[in-house]
């Protein structure tokens, strides 16, 4: 599943976010590439220790924790600290898949995560430069995303994806992955169609007495499926 989330940043926090990242000190993008991946990837990057990338990333965290529609399609068992991604002029990234597991080095143990869905937060608009789409290929097809400032987009991180290269302006990104409580792509989206039926009904008849009955499935399928 690809979803478009919108608004997750407000304008004034992007204008922040674009006033921070102005003054950081990027580093080669290739320094979170696997062996692969480091072939086809050519942008600037902020380490992940880097005050401004962790100081930001929290910002990130607690505007997906606001956002119902990301909780519902991802169901966040943990999402790695947001990381930033700067593309130029000539920058593109290939066609490459992300790694499986990914480690949270900002957690005493290194945490591992399992990487079930990437999420690609912009922070520049589209009209500020050409090139630079990410495009994802799916099995229901190849899809070209370049989304509003302060939006982002949720897809399977199994998916074989790009960055075009950049042919005018700058491209500013915020990136990161998510290891949902659902393993299985199928069950998660079973789930989110589920939880959209149910706020449908619930603006429609709340009081109805099937809504308990509908509301009891999802958690009981949630409690099936969960891996907590």
């Amino acid at each position: 599943m690809l979803l478009h989330v919108p608004q997750v940043l407000s304008k004034s926090q992007v204008s922040e976010f674009r006033a921070r990242l102005a003054s950081a000190d990027w580093s080669d993008g290739r320094i979170t590439a696997g062996h692969q991946s480091a072939l086809a990837k050519h942008n600037l990057q902020l380490r992940e220790t880097h005050s401004i990338a962790r100081e930001l990333g929290a910002t990130v965290l607690e505007a997906l924790n606001l956002s119902s529609l990301f909780f519902s399609a991802a169901l966040p068992r943990h999402v790695f600290p947001p990381l930033f991604n700067c593309y130029r002029i000539g920058n593109g990234f290939g066609n490459h898949v992300d790694n499986a597991i990914r480690y949270d080095r900002t957690t005493q143990a290194a945490l591992p995560l399992r990487t079930d869905l990437s999420v690609t937060l912009f922070l520049s608009s589209p009209d500020e430069y050409d090139g630079g789409e990410l495009v994802i290929e799916n099995p229901d097809g190849t899809h070209r995303v370049k989304l509003p400032a302060g939006d982002l987009v949720l897809y399977p991180s199994t998916s074989i994806h790009r960055v075009e290269p950049i042919t005018r302006g700058e491209r500013l990104a915020s990136f990161f992955w998510v290891q949902s409580m659902l393993r299985d792509a199928g069950e998660r989206r079973l789930l989110f169609d589920l939880d959209g039926a149910i706020q449908k009904l619930n603006r429609a008849t709340a009081t109805h007495p099937a809504m308990v009955e509908l509301v009891g499935v999802y958690h009981n399928l949630l409690r099936r499926w969960a891996e907590v």
